[in-house]
């Protein structure tokens, strides 16, 4: 009996690995396949579709793709300059950055700072659930490793740009420059640019509160910091 258990032991542990191993090859996968062709959406837009049209049946996202050169290097800088100031620089992880997060977390008590590359957070929207779990982020970080050993970064910038949510159903730059200033993205100035960066931590709130005396002293910091700002 007990070598009978022992066996179904270890064939579901098989099983179990080796369904582990083939969802991260299907990951690969979407990846590689992303190299050279747009993702329609991500699992971060699909999830916030899905809770607006529980309010809403007839919702829709706000969401069109652009390539990299019709979107303005302003915009381009300004979120360097807010989220990843070492993207050119790292492999996907910053670890420096990451040691100042936990340092500020641990002086307020409370998580105010993640220290997410633009690599983690694109690897998050496109395939993965909000939650805070040690598995989840684990998977984020596989991921992220795939994004930056497939893409170029100027692949990783360009995607980002196109799926990052910037506001309440709205996503990507070229939503975002017509919600906000009713111009393409290719048109967007300095200054709108660094507000639109602004707001990417808290996109929804935002969205609904564009006065905001902190958005506007965020603005001027992102406004001095994009000349330093490397692209790829």
């Amino acid at each position: 009996m007990l070598k009978f258990l022992w066996r179904w032991t270890w064939r579901l542990v098989a099983l179990a690995l080796g369904a582990a191993l083939a969802y991260q090859l299907w990951l690969l996968a979407q990846v590689w396949y992303w190299i050279d062709h747009n993702p329609a959406t991500t699992a971060f837009m699909d999830a916030r579709l899905e809770a607006l049209q529980a309010k809403d049946p007839h919702a829709r996202l706000q969401h069109y793709w652009v390539p990299y050169d019709r979107i303005a290097t302003h915009l381009k800088r300004a979120v360097v300059a807010a989220e990843d100031a070492r993207f050119i620089d790292h492999e996907g992880f910053d670890w420096e950055g990451i040691q100042h997060a936990l340092e500020r977390n641990y002086k307020r008590g409370k998580v105010v700072a993640g220290g997410s590359t633009i690599s983690q957070q694109l690897a998050k929207n496109l395939f993965l659930s909000g939650e805070r779990t040690p598995m989840r982020k684990a998977e984020e970080a596989l991921i992220t490793l795939m994004l930056e050993n497939l893409m170029t970064k100027r692949r990783i910038l360009e995607i980002y740009l196109n799926v990052v949510e910037w506001g309440n159903g709205v996503f990507g730059a070229e939503a975002a420059a017509r919600h906000y200033y009713g111009v393409p993205a290719a048109q967007l100035a300095a200054e709108r640019a660094a507000t639109l960066a602004s707001m990417l931590p808290a996109p929804r709130y935002f969205d609904s509160h564009r006065n905001s005396t902190y958005l506007a002293g965020r603005t001027a910091i992102i406004l001095a910091r994009m000349p330093a700002a490397q692209l790829p």
